[in-house]
């Protein structure tokens, strides 16, 4: 679909790099020529990805451990990074969810969410956003969304809300950033079945069945399908494109909402069981990380 070296002499930053949607965009990113950087909580996940890229595709991976909820870390990552030349682009992928009845969260649960997606998103966007336009640099976002920033997320509420502000930031930064030549966009992906978001959102069952009987295409998404439309609003292909959000989900969230309103049937053991399954995936998740 694209040419050989679209992206030679880019620098994507890509948060949340490491596994799953992050990795993808990554793999494809490195493959047309750029050189890419990933970051996430568990550096050692971040440098075992990038070997394995760069074993595959040569070019240049580089990695960063840290917390992007913490912004001065952010920024101390931004600025090492442009110690050896500006970043070409910004892929906010790095994100938290898990279900719950809203009555049943924890201040802790939301901020573990909130923190996450709208906070550290703003940060990374900030820090590099400042340098672009410091420098006189150009440069393109993508962030990813979900189709529940235009119609509500019951049982997901803290993404939802969190997931709405990096929408809104999108809008609002693509026409207080225009001027400098920095453009915003998002991507709202349906399911696109990974290890961890599968766990967390459907647990007990095989990643994206619920979603594959109600799509009206009859399946979940595909890495690549997300791969293609990354490289695309990042590229130059249509360079007057930008504040826009695009919903990449099978008409799902047209057909019947594309999140969790059928959860409303669900028993209190069945919570019981969810809440079991997510924590006890939160604990294997922790003991990965030492």
């Amino acid at each position: 679909m694209f040419q050989d070296n679209l992206f030679q002499g880019q620098r994507i930053l890509v948060t949340g790099g490491g596994t799953g949607l992050g990795k993808g965009m990554a793999e494809k990113f490195l493959s047309l020529g750029a050189d890419i950087y990933i970051c996430g909580r568990r550096k050692a996940v971040c440098d075992e990805t990038a070997e394995a890229l760069m074993a595959q595709h040569g070019g240049t991976v580089k990695t960063f451990g840290l917390d992007i909820r913490d912004a001065q870390a952010v920024d101390d990552m931004v600025e090492q990074i442009f110690a050896d030349g500006p970043l070409t682009g910004l892929v906010n992928n790095a994100a938290g969810n898990f279900i719950s009845r809203t009555e049943d969260l924890s201040p802790r649960g939301f901020d573990a969410i909130a923190n996450i997606v709208m906070h550290g998103t703003f940060f990374v966007t900030q820090a590099v956003g400042k340098r672009w336009i410091s420098g006189g640099h150009p440069g393109s976002v993508v962030s990813i969304v979900t189709t529940w920033v235009l119609n509500g997320g019951p049982f997901v509420v803290p993404s939802a809300m969190s997931k709405s502000a990096v929408h809104t930031m999108t809008k609002s930064l693509a026409t207080e950033w225009g001027r400098y030549g920095i453009r915003l966009n998002a991507i709202g992906p349906g399911e696109i079945p990974t290890e961890g978001m599968s766990k967390r959102l459907n647990p007990g069952e095989a990643p994206g069945e619920r979603s594959a009987r109600a799509n009206p295409m009859g399946r979940v998404g595909s890495i690549e399908e997300l791969q293609n439309l990354a490289t695309f609003l990042l590229s130059d292909g249509c360079p007057w494109l930008t504040g826009e959000s695009i919903m990449m989900d099978g008409a799902g969230a047209l057909a019947h909402g594309g999140n969790f309103y059928e959860l409303r049937e669900w028993t209190d053991d069945q919570w019981r069981e969810a809440r079991e399954a997510i924590q006890a995936q939160n604990d294997k998740d922790r003991a990965k990380r030492g």
